[in-house]
């Protein structure tokens, strides 16, 4: 039995019934090519099993192709959805992707972009944490840089993909005052690390519903395990009167969850608990928590898109914002002094 010959440009050309100037112009992401006629020609290229040669056009663009990906943690939950929407839009274009993790050190994140730069990749996405400066010789050498779940503000021409987390923490904090709650605390992100929208939309929410913001109430801690124990028993300790707890991540939402625990207290009879991001162990607490859902997946799958776009095409209207969902739970609940007051005077 022969083998079958490799599929070539002409073959996947002329199963689709376009050039073979179109065909490069898919595959290596120039020129302009229509949705469906891009469509048409991956679907034929799938059929056909063809694999364009990474090798031929790097040499021919002077580049090693490819798109580098740069997140804080491969292991958190929402980084690892981010990343597979990532790899997902790579594979439909052919392309393929070297991840790497910073670990929010901005000084490791300066290397890998150094690296990716001078390995003359087609693009870089990047939850950003380091300097301007790094980030700005990234977008000379690159083709494309895109941002996605993350920002930073001095590079406003960026392309970037984000959660709607305003419009989520807007979400929660709403609810939470719809049920009574007026001694809200707020668990966030520590002052000059990544731009503090939640914390933002925490208090002009309150604003606006009239509820008074207690600086003592709102509290910070640093993107880790031990700092965030740290900061919610600090909480919790120092004022037994907290009725509910937002936390800004899934990191400082275990930790509310493990220190209610253990000091007996009741979730969500003595405290409500909600956190922003929808990890897997929410639905496993007993009760179940109370979290705004970030779409991970897709917001790695659509930066990778801009970052595999023409940049005339890119645009600069601004970040893609994808919405969040509030999904509520049994973590939270009226409090104390109004379950009192509903058990004494029950509805007719």
């Amino acid at each position: 039995m022969t083998d079958r010959r490799p599929a070539t440009i002409k073959d996947v050309a002329a199963s689709a019934g376009v050039g073979i100037a179109t065909v490069s112009r898919v595959f290596s992401g120039t020129g302009s090519v229509s949705a469906a006629t891009r469509d048409r020609v991956l679907a034929a290229a799938r059929a056909l099993d063809y694999r364009p040669s990474a090798l031929g056009r790097g040499l021919k663009l002077r580049r090693s192709g490819g798109i580098g990906l740069i997140v804080p943690d491969v292991t958190d939950p929402f980084c690892a959805a981010l990343v597979a929407g990532v790899l997902d839009c790579a594979r439909t274009f052919g392309e393929h992707v070297i991840a790497d993790a910073a670990d929010g050190d901005p000084a490791r994140e300066a290397e890998i972009v150094e690296r990716l730069a001078g390995q003359r990749v087609d693009g870089i996405i990047a939850m950003p944490a380091g300097d301007e400066a790094d980030w700005r010789g990234a977008a000379r050498v690159c083709s494309s840089v895109v941002f996605a779940g993350r920002v930073l503000p001095g590079l406003p021409d960026v392309p970037s993909v984000l959660a709607d987390d305003a419009g989520g923490v807007r979400a929660v904090t709403e609810y939470l005052a719809g049920l009574g709650h007026r001694r809200i605390a707020f668990l966030g992100a520590v002052p000059g690390g990544p731009p503090r929208v939640r914390e933002r939309a925490f208090r002009a929410t309150l604003a606006q519903l009239g509820v008074p913001v207690e600086e003592d109430l709102v509290v910070a801690a640093r993107p880790a395990r031990d700092a965030a124990y740290a900061a919610a028993a600090g909480l919790l300790q120092r004022r037994a009167d907290v009725t509910a707890v937002l936390a800004a991540d899934h990191l400082l939402g275990e930790a509310a969850v493990l220190v209610a625990r253990e000091l007996d207290l009741r979730v969500p009879a003595d405290v409500s608990i909600a956190m922003v991001d929808d990890v897997a162990w929410a639905e496993l607490c007993d009760p179940p928590l109370t979290a705004v859902a970030r779409p991970g997946h897709d917001i790695g799958y659509r930066a990778c898109e801009l970052a595999l776009r023409e940049p005339a095409r890119r645009g600069r209207g601004g970040p893609v914002l994808l919405p969040t969902e509030l999904v509520v739970r049994g973590s939270c609940g009226p409090p104390r002094a109004q379950r009192r007051r509903t058990r004494a005077h029950p509805a007719d």
